[in-house]
């Protein structure tokens, strides 16, 4: 199924991304408290099904995994399996990284980063072997300004096969210079064509700084995917409780919801955010996410919330420290 952009004024524009389910380990805060004790392959995969059917039920119709998310595509293709009414959900997947911490959270290392066309074969056949005619959308995982993904043509050539049996081709991005990442990707052609037909990017309150060049890719008809709209868990009711935040508590109150929803509704306020992910890892945190779709902010608000922003140096300083849980 092509990557369409959603109807704006549906939960539709949100969708739910699978790093925190798809393996034991990750770096959202608290997430150590919100999976199962038994973090067993089995246990995992009925849990990410649990959250799956719940999407599904919310009217999430995007579902983002990754090769490095330990068994998300598994998860995923064996959920797909189970629920064949649902056709109409959008699959996308990322290639670039390799898991290697073999289902551990102490793992010395959890992926290995490599964007060279030996890897974008190897990967993009394990997903095919996995996902096969259901992958919509296969992106770059986690590009930045200095990847080779931006000025090899090799592997633009490769991606450009696959966009021509109909796959969309998209990059994520990640870093304090995602901004600069987008611009060079948006430019990149081959046989004349454009490459990518998405971005996905980390933007939130506390890290806007992607934002204008979110919006130019909007403007080209580019699909744009938010990622990480909730700070790694720092904007969750149960984090969000320093003095940085108390503008977000405030609003939260005021409108009689959770920070979370907060947090996500001012990111699907931006008229380029074409699909906001929930990071969500339990079925209760999808449901307040959601909640998300049903909560307009006021300009006021939105100005306000701004004061949440950090340099984007600092922002990705911080993320870089989060532990694996």
């Amino acid at each position: 199924m092509p990557l369409q952009r959603p109807t704006a004024s549906t939960v539709a524009r949100f969708g739910l991304g699978l790093a925190a389910v798809g393996r034991p380990g990750y770096i959202n805060l608290g997430r150590g408290e919100d999976l199962p004790a038994d973090r067993s392959v089995d246990a995992l995969r009925a849990h990410a099904h649990r959250l799956l059917d719940a999407a599904y039920a919310g009217g999430v119709r995007y579902v983002d995994a990754a090769r490095s998310y330990g068994l998300a595509e598994e998860f995923l293709a064996t959920w797909l399996k189970r629920r064949p009414d649902a056709r109409d959900v959008v699959i996308g997947s990322k290639w670039g990284y390799t898991y290697t911490a073999r289902w551990r959270r102490d793992a010395e290392a959890h992926e290995v980063k490599d964007h060279s066309p030996a890897t974008y074969d190897r990967q993009l056949a394990e997903t095919r072997a996995v996902l096969g005619a259901r992958l919509d959308l296969y992106q770059i995982h986690s590009v930045t300004l200095d990847s080779p993904a931006l000025t090899d043509p090799a592997l633009h050539e490769r991606l450009a096969a696959l966009a021509a049996e109909g796959v969309t081709i998209g990059l994520s991005t990640s870093g304090p210079a995602q901004a600069e990442a987008i611009r060079t990707a948006l430019e990149i052609r081959v046989g004349g064509e454009a490459l990518f037909g998405s971005v996905q990017a980390t933007y939130n309150l506390m890290e806007p700084s992607a934002g204008p060049a979110l919006a130019e890719a909007h403007a080209t008809g580019r699909t744009v995917i938010v990622k990480e709209a909730m700070a790694n868990g720092r904007l969750a009711d149960r984090n969000a409780t320093g003095p940085d935040t108390a503008v977000l508590r405030e609003i939260a109150q005021d409108v009689e919801v959770s920070c979370d929803a907060v947090a996500l509704a001012a990111v699907a306020a931006r008229p380029w955010a074409d699909i906001v992910l929930s990071g969500a890892a339990t079925v209760e945190q999808l449901t307040s996410n959601l909640s998300a779709a049903e909560l307009h902010l006021d300009p006021d608000q939105l100005e306000r919330l701004a004061v949440l922003a950090e340099p984007a140096e600092a922002y990705w300083a911080h993320r870089s420290r989060l532990a694996w849980a």
